[in-house]
């Protein structure tokens, strides 16, 4: 089982967040522009973080990564 850094549930926390506030409004380029990239900080986080162990799954670090964020209750349940 994946076990992503503190940092990296800060940064899907953050990406998560600003989707919310993007998608709460009409569209437009300069509104969805901190959650791109927040999304690709995020993205690059992870695989960065992933290189870091040889046999780490970037797949397996972000899903549970967005497991934490998105689903905590289901998350603690281990």
């Amino acid at each position: 089982m994946a076990n992503p850094s503190e940092n990296l549930i800060n940064l899907c926390r953050a990406s998560v967040e600003a989707q919310r506030l993007a998608l709460s409004q009409p569209y437009t380029e300069e509104g969805w522009r901190p959650w791109l990239e927040a999304a690709e900080t995020f993205q690059a986080a992870v695989t960065a973080e992933a290189a870091q162990e040889p046999k780490q799954s970037r797949l397996e670090l972000e899903q549970a990564a967005k497991k934490i964020v998105l689903h905590p209750e289901e998350a603690s349940d281990g």
